[in-house]
């Protein structure tokens, strides 16, 4: 995959603490920052997909839906009880 060069502004103590896990984990900052990124990236892409799927569901059925659903939840009792008796 291809890399692009950037310059970015980090705050000296985030730098820092940067620095020393990148060092601990033996990799470059470069890659610190790339797998940083990645995995906010794929953090805030989750978290669009969960409030729409959030909003898909947040309605409460209407009551015509309701009605259907008690209708069927009948049925589906009526249909029970006649194959055990």
């Amino acid at each position: 995959m291809a890399s692009i060069k950037t310059a970015i502004s980090v705050q000296e103590e985030i730098f820092e603490r940067a620095e020393k896990i990148a060092d601990e984990m033996k990799i470059s900052r470069s890659r610190l920052f790339n797998l940083a990124l990645e995995r906010f990236v794929l953090d805030y892409q989750n978290r669009k997909i969960l409030e729409q799927i959030n909003e898909a569901y947040s309605e409460y059925p209407d009551s015509d839906e309701q009605d259907r659903r008690r209708k069927m939840l009948r049925i589906q009792k009526n249909l029970i009880e006649s194959e055990w008796t």
